[in-house]
């Protein structure tokens, strides 16, 4: 991760000279056919859900379909992806389209295609209306949705039966109900607060919101260690962590190894997205789920996060990563991976789909809190700078000083905002 810009603009057009250098203008060869690099993020948990499953297929049959377009795809895990990138474009190999959490760094170091250039109308149409308006900086789309999700509180019914406590609606139900939990032995994790660098900015700011906290302020200047923000933190030290109702140390616990648990029936409660349900039903948890508590009753929003697509301008294949993304956003194939990993669609016709097919009960739920869920400041340029850092170290604040860490972390978002010209 990263405390600076991901390239200056003349590191930029140094590796659009690199990556020119060693690929050739067109990336063109001597059959006649293109190669497009695509890199992805994993959504899976397993070998036989990794999206690399996915993507093959995707590939398979579009270059059956456009036999001058060859794709090389190459699918890296959450916790390594931004890094990798940055190696990437720094080294001058530069992928022609990239599937991942943010866009907007990459817009200030005028890196990529607007949305209008790589999709067409059609395309571009199809894509629900404040998705696509999130993916805007100043105005232009840059960033493409791919797949939506929206948090709800995760709660195994049987450890809570057990444990003679109601579903929580407010913080101190929560530790209330874990402290029954752990004391009546109903789940080895009571309550799971995954701070991990997977997704510790996601995490954070649903806690946050809970207290009228969160990154930015109306005007868009970064709030990290705000008063409301700090006494999350300190609440969830006193009553979560330093009591032993989750794990012992939140900051090196990730989200995957948090849904893993609770699909093991060794957790009681945790935020959690819809990619959870079917992990649930796997492992054989009898779950619900219900509006996340805040520090006085359930959350009015949640938050919301779209992962994106976006094509780089470096190569110069602009018609060929057209092709590819108006194939790969057809109803067939965001259908598909939608449903493979139970996420929420980007797409008018994939969502007219799952709302009318009768196989998606389970994310009514999820359909109903998303229209007021709140978002990361995906529209700030030093967003995935910022991210980037709370991923690093933001979770220390649950176990060390929350208003030293917090505090650390406001001045890297404030050097990040003044790199970006914010």
């Amino acid at each position: 991760m990263r405390t600076v810009r991901l390239i200056s603009a003349g590191a930029a057009a140094s590796a659009l000279v690199l990556g020119l250098a060693a690929c050739g203008d067109d990336g063109g060869s001597s059959d006649g056919t293109t190669t497009i690099k695509l890199v992805a993020a994993d959504y899976g948990d397993k070998a036989s859900n990794a999206s690399k499953v996915y993507w093959d297929d995707v590939v398979k049959r579009f270059e059956a379909k456009n036999k001058d377009i060859k794709v090389d795809v190459q699918v890296i895990n959450w916790n390594d992806i931004d890094a990798k990138v940055k190696t990437m474009i720094q080294g001058g190999n530069v992928p022609d389209i990239l599937q991942t959490g943010g866009y907007a760094d990459k817009v200030a170091d005028d890196l990529l295609y607007e949305a209008d250039e790589v999709l067409s109308p059609k395309t571009k149409n199809n894509l629900i209306e404040t998705f696509a308006k999130a993916g805007e900086v100043d105005g232009t789309q840059y960033g493409i949705p791919f797949v939506s999700s929206a948090r709800l509180m995760f709660y195994n019914k049987e450890v809570l039966d057990k444990a003679g406590v109601e579903v929580p609606q407010s913080w101190d139900d929560v530790a209330a109900a874990a402290q029954k939990i752990k004391d009546e032995k109903a789940a080895d994790i009571p309550y799971a607060l995954p701070l991990g660098p997977e997704e510790t900015q996601g995490e954070t700011m649903m806690w946050e919101l809970g207290n009228g906290g969160g990154y930015t302020d109306a005007e868009g200047k970064y709030t990290l260690d705000s008063a409301q923000n700090v006494e999350t933190f300190d609440w969830l030290k006193e009553n979560l962590v330093d009591p032993g109702l989750t794990y012992e140390n939140p900051a090196t616990t990730d989200r995957k190894t948090a849904f893993a648990d609770f699909a093991a029936g060794k957790v009681g409660m945790l935020n959690g997205h819809p990619t959870l349900i079917q992990m649930a039903k796997d492992g054989g948890v009898d779950y619900d789920v219900a509006p996340i508590p805040g520090k006085d009753g359930p959350l009015d929003s949640t938050l919301g996060v779209a992962d994106w697509m976006m094509a780089f301008k470096d190569g110069g294949k602009q018609e060929q990563i057209k092709k590819f993304l108006d194939f790969a956003y057809s109803e067939e194939n965001t259908l598909k991976f939608d449903e493979m990993y139970n996420l929420m669609p980007v797409t008018t016709d994939t969502l007219e789909t799952m709302q009318s097919n009768g196989k998606h009960k389970d994310l009514e739920p999820f359909f109903e809190v998303l229209p007021a869920a709140e978002f990361y400041p995906l529209g700030n340029t030093s967003w995935d700078v910022v991210s980037a850092e709370i991923k690093k170290s933001g979770g220390k604040a649950a176990s060390d000083d929350p208003g030293k860490v917090l505090g650390e972390l406001q001045g890297k978002a404030e050097d990040a905002a003044a790199d970006m010209g914010e």
